[in-house]
């Protein structure tokens, strides 16, 4: 355990200290000549992961060359897409709306996974319920993250905020999920909103309680977990490229649809190559029914998650989000 456990945090350390380059450089009116992509090391990123390890993308993208660059959170990953360091990729919508509502250039082309939060309370913790959250803690992968509005909006219902806003329940941001096993084992935190396959570990190997499953989560069942951006940018300067990797990106979500046990093995060899240790299969089985693999992007979903946000006070005004979804390139591609 803790060796897996030393290896996933170094790995996902590095993925953070090296999502680096040059950005995508393109030729006049044609493709680009490279491509940088973002994914996270999650099992709602499926697409992003078989996309990438079955070769859809790149032979979707034939001479354009492909760097993949693997991020331990949302945070991260909208940085690197800041400084041009990031052409495309897959993120979770929260860290996309907030990058967009502050001004930044970010499109969402479409979706790749429905639900993949779990909450959970680590055994011993007091916590059987989410009523009993007043005065405990819990982790998130980033603060004011899709998993954080989440869980935060369903408390504040109940009557209870977290220490951000003065309330009893502590809040510690920018947990990677590989950390939060550590976390959880040694009793540093109470409870995690959890990605998936994260969550589900948590429960099958350290025997924490389930507090609310995917689908009761809120907006669990529409949400997008993961969402396909760019930047307006890169698109307007790439279409043909942006057309060519929405290409790879249907291919492999067809595949994770059709292909469950050789998708499964898939992620696990790639999550052997950055940890050196594998995940059970039980986990990753269990994980992969509390989540949908599909390009549906549910935009209303999007803006309530939004409003969410602002009510929780993570945003200083009420959200916006025109302009913010543009599924037309791959709706049209997933027409032909």
């Amino acid at each position: 355990m803790k060796k897996w456990l030393k290896a996933s945090g170094i790995a996902l350390t590095i993925a953070a200290l090296t999502a680096c380059g040059t950005g995508g450089s393109t030729t006049s009116g044609g493709p680009a000549e490279e491509i940088n992509v973002g994914y996270f090391p999650n099992l709602d990123h499926a697409a992003a992961i078989v996309g990438k390890e079955k070769g859809f993308f790149d032979d979707e993208l034939g001479d354009v060359e492909a760097e993949y660059t693997h991020f331990p959170n949302g945070n991260d990953f909208i940085e690197a897409l800041e400084t041009g360091n990031l052409d495309i990729g897959y993120v979770g919508p929260g860290p996309a709306i907030n990058y967009f509502l502050t001004g930044g250039d970010i499109v969402v082309l479409g979706a790749a996974a429905n639900g993949a939060t779990l909450i959970v309370a680590r055994d011993g913790s007091g916590i059987e319920t989410l009523e009993d959250f007043g005065g405990k803690s819990f982790c998130t992968p980033g603060n004011g993250c899709t998993h954080n509005v989440q869980l935060e909006i369903m408390l504040q219902e109940l009557g209870l905020e977290s220490n951000r806003v003065g309330g009893t329940v502590e809040h510690q941001s920018r947990i990677a999920p590989a950390n939060m096993v550590a976390m959880f084992e040694q009793g540093q935190i109470d409870a995690a909103a959890a990605p998936e396959p994260w969550g589900t570990y948590l429960v099958e190997e350290l025997g924490a309680n389930v507090i609310t499953e995917w689908d009761q989560v809120f907006l669990g069942e529409t949400l997008p977990s993961v969402v396909v951006v760019t930047s307006k940018r890169f698109l307007e300067e790439n279409p043909e490229t942006v057309d060519a990797f929405l290409r790879g990106h249907k291919t492999a979500v067809e595949y994770t649809q059709e292909n469950t046990e050789d998708t499964l093995e898939t992620i696990n060899d790639a999550l052997f190559n950055l940890t050196q240790n594998r995940l059970p299969e039980t986990v990753l089985s269990q994980a992969w029914e509390r989540m949908v693999v599909t390009t549906e992007t549910h935009p209303e979903a999007l803006q309530a998650w939004a409003d969410a946000s602002y009510e929780l006070k993570f945003m200083d005004k009420e959200p916006d989000l025109d302009g913010f979804v543009d599924t037309s390139r791959l709706d049209a591609i997933l027409a032909e």
